[in-house]
């Protein structure tokens, strides 16, 4: 059972703490009044929390209908259903588990372990352990003879040309308490190229992961400001391996942290999730045609033309992000492509390759 109140949570643990806590029986189903109880603790956030639960509700019963096709999270009246005043009670119907041993859920919980456990808080990453030492004991033999257990012979994961970096236990342990409790974090880091290392608070809103790496997103201590933009310049991301020490502090991260400008996804859109110069820019390229083939499988973006100029060159146009991944993937094209817009990258890209190819011919 979860130690903190659920809203405190992230969604994905929210929804797992809500499917734990929902009763098992009609005579016993319960309103959102009294699920309140043991989803929010803060009363000046009530109606946010509500609206919140009403959403988790909702979102845990479509991954029922999606996933396991099951009508098994009930709404008396029925869900789609004008309830016209009345109130409305839950409950999950008796005969339905996620712990049913078949090969989808033997599945999943081997994927959940394989792709996320490191990641997840201590007491998650525990009962996932625990799960499979469960499956093992019941069904394992059986799950490996099925038809989707036979898929372990024929999947390999191939690791990045650079090994993942090794995280801190302790560290990631903190930052997870720090992302759940909404508290502000004390860390000791160490930037790339510094040979010392500084002491910064930090109010912590996300992880990101890119590639093989993970980043804590978040923000530097400042005031509360109505424009948004001001607020934006105290973001900052922190490469999780070069935290060297992490403590929650019992100070609670301000709420204007909590702005829906600041989500995740708004950041991302915003470009602060990664290294970039600038937001969105017009991107014009001139590829060689059968090396061009990729882009209409793995377009730059959902805006993307390909126009055919002769034989031998087509002309890509696509609106994307100026990242340092852009940059690294233009480089790694050199020989493929050339940029023709904007002016700025192309001078950025020319001025790479040439520092390159002076080292090839120094060396």
């Amino acid at each position: 059972m979860p130690t903190h109140s659920i809203a405190s949570y992230n969604k994905s643990a929210r929804l797992f703490a809500l499917y734990q806590r929902l009763p098992r029986s009609k005579d016993k189903a319960i309103s959102l009044t009294e699920l309140m109880s043991i989803y929010g603790d803060r009363p000046d956030r009530y109606a946010n929390e509500r609206k919140n639960l009403e959403n988790d509700l909702s979102s845990l019963n479509r991954i029922f209908n999606d996933i396991f096709y099951s009508q098994a999270l009930v709404r008396e009246p029925v869900w789609g259903q004008n309830i016209s005043g009345q109130t409305a009670r839950f409950y999950i119907e008796p005969n339905f588990s996620i712990d049913v041993i078949n090969e989808q859920t033997v599945f999943f919980w081997q994927m959940l372990a394989n792709y996320t456990a490191n990641y997840l808080p201590a007491s998650f990453k525990q009962s996932i352990s625990e799960k499979l030492a469960q499956l093992d004991r019941q069904d394992k033999t059986s799950f490996n003879q099925s038809r989707l257990g036979q898929w372990q012979d024929h999947l390999i994961t191939l690791p990045s040309i650079v090994q993942a970096p090794k995280l801190d236990s302790g560290v990631l342990a903190s930052i997870h308490q720090a992302l759940l409790e909404n508290k502000q974090l004390h860390i000791i880091y160490r930037k790339k190229w510094d040979e010392h290392s500084n002491v910064r608070i930090t109010y912590p809103k996300g992880l990101v992961f890119i590639d093989n790496m993970v980043y804590l997103t978040g923000f530097n201590p400042t005031s509360d400001h109505i424009d948004d933009n001001v607020l934006l310049k105290a973001h900052r991301n922190f490469a999780v391996n070069r935290i060297e020490a992490a403590e929650v502090t019992e100070q609670l991260v301000p709420d204007w942290v909590e702005r829906n400008a600041f989500t995740l996804e708004n950041l991302r859109k915003l470009g602060k999730l990664e290294l970039n110069n600038g937001l969105k820019i017009e991107l014009v390229l001139k590829v060689q045609k059968y090396a061009c083939q990729h882009l209409y499988e793995r377009p730059l973006s959902s805006t993307q033309t390909i126009t055919v100029i002769d034989d031998t060159w087509n002309e890509v146009r696509a609106t994307v992000t100026n990242t340092q991944r852009l940059q690294d993937w233009l480089v790694s094209m050199s020989q493929l492509a050339v940029v023709i817009e904007p002016n700025e990258l192309k001078a950025v890209i020319l001025e790479r390759l040439k520092s390159g190819i002076a080292l090839y011919e120094y060396y």
